[in-house]
């Protein structure tokens, strides 16, 4: 094995979680619009470095940003309960979620809620997200001894009465526990909210058919209803079964997605899709089938203000590299173009755009792994590195990334740092 495969095949193991033996599950990536200034001449520092214990140990789903520039993630282990469970990656303990919070020059980390296995669950996977309420909600996708029956989503908010400690925990209400069939299993992508605050996501499972639903969580007399909106099914023809990643949603309240089912499995190559509504219910429509040349395995999209989408590959035909498409709308259709092709490397993972169209992400090469920009050039991207990773700056950059409002960009590592457990780590321009 040459150094480049035995390469690949680590950071693989990072940035990819088996479900079964047929399919690996990608992390969650997310779009983040906030309208900042591209990075030109960058400073990289570690703000937190994750130590095993109770702030939690592989922060493998990135960020969530607040209005005042406080950060948001998930541990997928370590936590109180260091020993009730463990992740894909050896890390014991359940998991936990924290808050990174500006204080004077540097930054203090607070772990709101450990998840405490057991009927609990725990292994939090795809992070959070801040409702209109100033809440945190989020999804339960490990820590599953069935992944067809498998699951919950939750919320997370300060303790109704007055607590005088900073470390005081959140308390979590659990909105919905998924049973597989009909309405879903194993969550696998990051929630997000429509205008009247509707929450929507996918399963990589369960459904009417167990190839996977698309759900809808609605606020109803204090509590929340769940309705599933589409059940995936392989036999379409479509090559939309088996969704995962981020969800975009447009203006018209039209929901986009990416189903990673492949040719193993009956179904091609996968697609990124579209879930129109209407009074008689939601129609799907697959907006573009890959063929396996043009990539294959798509894991979730971003869509930017003009309703452009985008999103990574696992690969593509001829050298197995995972790639970066855009697409495009075009007379009633969608048009097909490449944004990078990798090149032996693994899939982008953490897109996010800037105010300028520019994306950035992580990723690995033979070289480390590190975060990149693509800047527009007319119809062409141009490839830069911003950071590459040593280890003890951390090592394997995972999840969402996020820009605040001074275009300051954010982002966390699964390994590396300090101790091994990951960092969150700030790049500013």
């Amino acid at each position: 094995m040459t150094n480049s495969s035995q390469h690949r095949s680590w950071i693989s193991s990072l940035v990819y979680r088996p479900a079964t033996a047929v399919l690996a599950l990608a992390i969650t990536f997310a779009l983040a619009t906030a309208m900042t200034p591209s990075a030109q001449a960058q400073t990289f520092q570690v703000l937190h470095n994750f130590t095993g214990g109770q702030d939690g140990a592989a922060p493998l789903d990135g960020l969530t940003i607040d209005r005042n520039g406080n950060l948001y993630g998930t541990a997928s282990a370590g936590g109180h309960q260091a020993y009730g469970c463990s992740n894909s990656y050896g890390d014991t303990g359940c998991g936990a979620v924290f808050e990174l919070a500006r204080s004077g020059t540097g930054w203090i980390l607070r772990p709101l809620y450990d998840f405490q296995g057991g009927d609990d669950s725990g292994n939090p996977g795809y992070g959070v997200v801040l409702g209109p309420d100033g809440a945190l909600y989020g999804v339960i996708s490990g820590g599953c001894s069935n992944y067809y029956v498998c699951g919950k989503v939750f919320r997370l908010a300060p303790l109704p009465t007055r607590c005088a400690s900073f470390t005081c925990p959140w308390q979590e209400t659990v909105l919905h526990q998924f049973t597989g069939t009909p309405d879903g299993s194993l969550p696998l992508s990051r929630l997000i909210f429509d205008p009247a605050g509707n929450m929507y996501g996918v399963t990589f499972y369960g459904g009417l058919y167990n190839w996977g639903a698309a759900y809808e969580l609605s606020p109803s007399h204090g509590g929340w209803t769940e309705n599933v909106i589409y059940s995936f099914n392989s036999i379409q023809g479509l090559g939309t079964a088996l969704p995962q990643g981020s969800l975009a949603l447009d203006g018209a309240g039209n929901l986009y997605g990416a189903a990673n089912c492949n040719d193993t499995l009956g179904c091609f190559y996968g697609a990124v899709w579209q879930l129109q509504p209407s009074q008689q219910g939601w129609t799907l429509n697959s907006l573009y089938q890959f063929n396996g040349l043009d990539g294959y395995q798509p894991i979730g999209v971003i869509r930017d203000p003009s309703g452009n989408l985008y999103g990574p590959t696992f690969g593509a035909a001829g050298n197995d590299s995972g790639t970066i498409y855009e697409l495009s709308p075009s007379n009633g259709g969608w048009n097909y173009s490449l944004v990078y092709d990798f090149g032996f490397e693994d899939s982008a993972s953490g897109l996010v755009m800037d105010s300028f169209g520019n994306l950035y992400g992580g990723n690995a090469d033979y070289t480390g792994t590190y975060v990149f920009k693509l800047t527009r050039s007319g119809n062409s991207w141009i490839f830069s590195k911003v950071h590459t990773f040593s280890g003890p700056d951390g090592l394997g950059p995972a999840g969402n990334l996020v820009f605040d409002s001074n275009g300051n960009l954010y982002g966390t590592t699964v390994k590396g740092g300090s101790y091994g457990y990951g960092v969150v780590w700030e790049i500013t321009p």
